[in-house]
């Protein structure tokens, strides 16, 4: 994860800097988001790991039998995991954002360029910067998003213990409703907007101020909480599940 996400950052920071800034529609740090997309998979696909893989293997009877709390056995694979998922995420979108920085940073902007209206703060003295708001959203903020997603990937993965349908159902979670919008009619325009509103790559891309719906500069907080409230929904499923259920 953290190779292809710094990776294509820099790969993307090495395109957009021949490219002109005549039309101003992406925050500068944006192009990390393009390896994010990518990178996220690994950490959901982990995240179902940290439960599934000891009952594929079923170790999961030695890890009750040493622990026969089960709460306390998947709030300790939770916390491990989430912290180790947001440190990680958070210091390779940091990285990303630093060669941003360094390769676009103070790049001139036409007097006649078009700036997004949501963008026009970044554009100080003529050159295009990132905002504290822009640096925050991009790296932090990012790096709980991915891990709460990371993080529900486990709950799922605690419910259904089995490693490629917990993958599929996530993968399915965090592509589906932004691919089926894309093929509504346009007499279901409200359906598409919520499906492209509320899908979690529009969560993504909204922490880096690129949202698909609505306009440049629209920060992804509101939508980080709302996935937090799944995800805490969903944790309580899987301890309902872990406790109730044989092993």
């Amino acid at each position: 994860m953290f190779v292809i996400v710094v990776g294509i950052g820099f790969l993307m920071a090495l395109a957009f800097s021949g490219s002109s800034n005549r039309f101003v529609t992406m925050p500068l740090l944006g192009g990390g988001l393009f390896g994010m997309m990518l990178g996220q998979i690994c950490v959901i696909t982990l995240g179902v790991l940290v439960v599934t893989s000891e009952y594929g293997t079923g170790m999961i009877r030695t890890t009750m039998t040493a622990c026969p709390v089960r709460g306390r056995v998947l709030l300790a694979k939770a916390v491990v995991f989430f912290l180790v998922a947001f440190v990680t995420t958070t210091l390779a979108t940091t990285l990303t954002a630093l060669i941003q920085t360094g390769m676009l940073g103070g790049t001139p902007v036409p007097q006649d360029a078009m700036v997004s209206e949501g963008l026009r703060d970044s554009v100080v003295n003529g050159e295009l910067t990132a905002t504290g708001g822009q640096w925050l959203g991009s790296t932090v903020g990012v790096g709980a998003y991915v891990a709460l997603l990371g993080l529900l990937s486990l709950c799922v993965g605690a419910m259904m213990r089995h490693s490629a349908g917990a993958i599929t159902t996530m993968l399915g979670v965090v592509l589906l409703p932004m691919l089926v919008a894309l093929f509504l009619p346009a007499s279901l325009d409200d359906l598409q907007e919520a499906l492209l509103e509320y899908s979690p790559l529009n969560g993504l891309a909204s922490m880096f101020q690129m949202p698909f719906q609505g306009d440049a500069g629209t920060t992804g907080w509101p939508l980080l909480g709302l996935l937090a409230l799944v995800t805490g929904a969903a944790l309580a499923g899987a301890y309902a599940t872990l406790a109730n259920r044989d092993v």
